[in-house]
């Protein structure tokens, strides 16, 4: 089962997933986590209609893969560079074998952590859209008054000098 630390340290990312999965969530749905799971997955069953097991099951996917992705690529440069020492008191040939193993581990590391990261700009995006397009006039609001603020902050930086 999925813990509580898990969502809320991963709210944001994880919320946009299970918008994705059950398109009959909404925004106020899935609003924020109070940290009671229990109750989100009574909301998710009483929304979608889908069985409490398919819903722990995806829980249980999400928590394995919203793991630290910092930490896995430390974990993995770590590993890297075990092999690398182990393979250096072998002998020279084998820890330059065992150094681009362990590159080439941080390195696919490094790639799948950019990739998360897309993956994860990419849903803010499209959350970002569909709000605009649900709510067009507040969203015209909000950018006219980010343009407001902007605008005086800028005209009084520009007076102090």
């Amino acid at each position: 089962m999925i813990n509580t630390e898990t969502l809320q340290g991963n709210w944001h990312e994880i919320k946009g997933m299970l918008r994705s999965k059950w398109g009959q969530l909404t925004d106020d749905d899935v609003a924020f986590f109070d940290g009671n799971v229990e109750s989100l997955m009574g909301t998710i069953q009483r929304k979608t209609g889908e069985a409490r097991d398919t819903i722990e099951h995806y829980f249980e996917q999400l928590s394995s893969s919203t793991g630290d992705s910092v930490s896995w690529v430390g974990e993995t440069m770590r590993a890297g560079a075990h092999q690398a020492s182990d393979a250096m008191r072998a002998g020279a040939h084998h820890a330059s074998d065992a150094m681009r193993t362990g590159a080439q581990h941080a390195s696919d590391a490094v790639q799948h952590t950019s990739q998360q990261a897309a993956a994860s700009m990419r849903q803010g995006y499209d959350e970002v859209e569909s709000v605009v397009r649900q709510r067009p006039i507040e969203s015209l609001a909000v950018c006219f008054g980010v343009g407001v603020i902007t605008g005086l902050v800028a005209a009084m930086l520009l007076r102090s000098r």
